[in-house]
């Protein structure tokens, strides 16, 4: 059965982005911590540096992934993956499809009609296999939703005072997870917690 996962890096401090969307210091560790390449594919093909531990945790992780889901803010600033994301097909929560989309030949599909149902289309697409999640605001929701099964955060060994917090928002607090999976690797330290559900 489908697990849904959010998969984000984050600052130790809790941003996911700086305060103009930026991202560069909670990834930089992809491409600067090791000499190990991890090839993204995807239509927009990235290669990775990254250190032995992160290749291996990489590896698995991504191994395990059939379909993404993400908000519409994650799509705009991703200009789209080029139209088909490294994870398979990736599933927009949005009110409204950007002009110009959908495209030809894209994996990349929006769901105008709530977070239940664009989850369903994931799971489905995802052909038993993991959905990875993106974006701060659909994480937070899902959370709120009692829709997400697993937490895997990557803290890069960075502080940044100010920007987009991962975990605001959230309702019924405190959220109490399971025993994290740690992985520390150079630059980064990966964690793996499940979601415990009420």
């Amino acid at each position: 059965m489908s697990k849904v996962v959010a998969l984000m890096s984050m600052s130790l401090d809790g941003y996911v982005a700086n305060c103009n969307d930026g991202v560069a210091d909670v990834f930089d560790w992809y491409f600067t911590s090791g000499d190990v390449k991890f090839n993204t594919g995807g239509s927009d093909p990235m290669t990775f540096k990254v250190s032995g531990p992160s290749a291996e945790h990489l590896r698995g992780l991504w191994s395990e992934l059939g379909a993404v889901l993400t908000g519409r803010r994650t799509f705009d600033v991703a200009d789209g993956w080029g139209g088909n994301h490294a994870w398979g097909p990736a599933f927009v929560l949005t009110h409204h499809i950007p002009v110009g989309w959908p495209r030809p030949n894209s994996t990349v599909y929006f769901v105008t009609d709530g977070l239940e149902s664009a989850v369903n289309h994931a799971k489905a697409a995802a052909a038993g296999k993991s959905v990875g999640v993106h974006g701060a605001d659909t994480i937070q929701q899902l959370l709120n939703a009692g829709l997400l099964d697993e937490l895997h955060i990557d803290i890069a060994a960075v502080l940044l005072g100010s920007g987009v917090r991962l975990f605001d928002h959230l309702a019924g607090t405190p959220l109490v997870l399971g025993t994290p999976t740690v992985i520390p690797g150079i630059g980064v330290t990966h964690l793996r917690y499940p979601v415990r559900k009420a």
